[in-house]
């Protein structure tokens, strides 16, 4: 038999194995949600060629640098890249305890903004707060702030929101007067989707019905007396009535996403054909970034991005709904709150452009141009690959009782927990049976032939002792 084509073969066969290992082995890590990042890389790279297309003119206009905002984008998608797979390394427990601790820091944020020579001041609002070549959103961090105290809070006191009223008060006094402060940079937008993503939860939650519509009903009466008492509320509320009784000035902006949408078409412009973005509409590449899809794009862009969306929020409550499955209540909570947050935003930001609702600042998750909101979204991104992550690894910890028992009854070795207590009467009795019992006589071992039984007096005398 010849030996060097025996080794020969055998190392062939080696080679086979190892393509055919390296071909079976999985593309990303065994936990990953790859449909879900999919999901998000759409949205991500098509926001980024709209940002580039909706804002070249204005950026060449005023920077003489047609990709200005477009670089500035891309640095804010690294950014938040890198702060998603930073955030996925750490435990869900982690964020579950910090509940508190970032509810503080967005009260100190949202009074912070407030201050004079503190908080940046950009068309009447003082939302911003630089932060080197980044103007930082406060808003947007509040948001996944509150969200994750919110969840946490719901997970300590769950039984106490379902039963009274007063555990369904508590939180949302907590949100109430975050968004107070929201009001007076002001930001009528950023306050109505925390307050729904926080009742949102809430309801989730367990709470009940009647006490739920009873605080949607004040809130919704709370909402109506700001716009009334507010001109430049009321005054965007009249124009979102009849933007085409004052097409110049308060129906401008209305009425030329209006236009933009209409031009589109079927198959829209093509991209780079839009007209209403060369100075005709006014944030074209923040908040009104989907009337300009619309007119590049056409009817068929349009459906492609709020499948997009849909879809994004379906995967999110299906990670919400796995969570809950495995028993991590934090993690379904802080799911379900995220996916309504993302949905809610992005429903509100596509009504304004067209025409649905009254304008607000909000941008459309993931596409318009804002370095805050994409850097905050891409965080609770990596929120929700970490939830998806620990329940397909089988991470989820039963919590235990004060006495090391699980809240299945169950200890921690798996087996169930054997209770050692027994009445005080048969304790006393065994007590007192061992007093008096005779000195020098062992008592015999309940097993026969047990080999550490303890020796009888016959023994003793027989070994000589």
């Amino acid at each position: 038999m010849n030996v060097g084509l025996l080794f020969q073969q055998t190392g062939n066969m080696g080679g086979r194995d190892e393509v055919r290992k390296s071909v079976d082995k999985p593309v990303l890590p065994e936990g990953l949600d790859g449909v879900l990042i999919l999901l998000v890389l759409s949205l991500l790279g098509l926001g980024l060629v709209m940002v580039c297309s909706a804002s070249i003119s204005i950026a060449d206009s005023k920077t003489s640098t047609p990709f200005f905002y477009l670089y500035r984008q891309f640095i804010a998608a690294g950014l938040g890249v890198l702060g998603a797979m930073m955030i996925f390394k750490i435990r869900l427990v982690y964020w579950e305890k910090s509940g508190m601790l970032l509810l503080a820091i967005a009260f100190v944020m949202v009074i912070l903004v407030l201050v004079p020579g503190v908080g940046k001041t950009v068309n009447g609002s003082t939302r911003w707060i630089p932060v080197g070549i980044l103007n930082l959103q406060v808003s947007e961090i509040v948001k996944l702030f509150v969200m994750i105290y919110v969840a946490g809070y719901l997970v300590r006191h769950g039984e106490q929101v379902r039963s009274s009223l007063w555990g369904f008060i508590k939180p949302m006094m907590m949100v109430g007067l975050i968004c107070l402060f929201l009001l007076l940079e002001p930001d009528f937008g950023a306050s109505v989707v925390i307050m729904m993503t926080v009742l949102g939860m809430t309801y989730l939650g367990g709470v009940r019905f009647i006490q739920f519509v009873t605080v949607l009903a004040l809130l919704g009466s709370a909402a109506t007396l700001l716009v009334v008492s507010s001109p430049y509320r009321l005054q965007r509320l009249t124009a979102f009535v009849n933007p085409w009784a004052d097409p110049f000035d308060s129906g401008f902006q209305l009425t030329q996403s209006l236009i933009a949408i209409g031009s589109g078409g079927w198959a829209g412009s093509g991209l780079g054909g839009s007209v209403q973005k060369l100075f005709y509409l006014p944030e074209a590449h923040t908040d009104f970034l989907f009337a300009v899809l619309a007119e590049e794009l056409g009817l068929i862009g349009v459906i492609v991005v709020i499948g997009l969306y849909a879809a994004l929020v379906f995967r999110v409550f299906m990670i919400a709904r796995k969570a809950e499955s495995c028993g991590k209540q934090f993690a379904a909570y802080l799911s379900y709150g995220i996916g309504i947050w993302l949905g809610l935003q992005a429903f509100i930001n596509i009504g304004v452009n067209m025409g649905v609702l009254p304008t607000k600042g909000l941008t459309l998750p993931l596409m318009s141009y804002g370095g805050s909101s994409l850097i905050v979204v891409s965080a609770a991104i990596g929120l929700l690959l970490r939830v998806a992550y620990e329940c397909s690894n089988g991470q989820a910890m039963p919590r235990k009782t004060a006495r090391g028992k699980t809240a299945s009854g169950k200890s921690e070795n798996g087996k169930t927990a054997v209770k050692h207590s027994e009445p005080k009467k048969q304790q006393q009795k065994r007590e007192k049976t061992k007093k008096t019992r005779k000195p020098g006589v062992a008592a015999r071992s309940t097993t026969r032939g047990s080999p550490n039984r303890t020796k009888s007096v016959r023994d003793l005398i027989r070994d000589g002792g």
